[in-house]
């Protein structure tokens, strides 16, 4: 069988403003050919993404097109966009002029992201993904004994 999914796109469901982008994208996205992959949630494996680490996915946006090419920063909305039938809106980010633009300033947001919706800095949640990656797999190596 052939999957119809033509964008995997990896985001942050401890992120307001993710959380809103990916629900607004879900609702425009009627024939589901895009997954949309929670990097927050216990069961996310980079092995299973193109090895994206979790710091990488968390530091800027990343997907990972039908293709298995991976696209990050604003590149991942103008395909997002475009495959939910929205392309128009991020066209003006593609035109020669602008694009350095569009790209700056989703650099700065993601530089700044974490501490403006008041989550801790990106080496803070590593270290506690780690720390519950950690008591996960020593508690499945207990439960095996038991």
């Amino acid at each position: 069988m052939v999957s119809k999914i033509k964008l995997i796109f990896l985001f942050d469901g401890g992120c307001p403003f993710c959380q809103r982008e990916v629900s607004f994208l879900r609702s425009k996205d009627v024939s589901s050919l895009i997954s949309f992959v929670d990097i927050n949630s216990s069961s996310y494996k980079p092995e299973l993404f193109s090895d994206i680490s979790y710091r990488e996915a968390m530091g800027s946006i990343h997907a990972i097109k039908a293709s298995g090419e991976v696209i990050k920063n604003v590149d991942v909305f103008r395909e997002a966009y475009r495959i939910v039938g929205l392309g128009w809106i991020y066209a003006p980010t593609t035109l020669p002029v602008l694009a350095p633009v569009f790209d700056q300033v989703y650099k700065l947001w993601a530089s700044w992201r974490l501490t403006l919706t008041c989550r801790p800095s990106l080496d803070q949640l590593c270290k506690l993904k780690d720390i519950n990656a950690n008591q996960g797999k020593s508690e499945k190596v207990e439960g095996t004994h038991n």
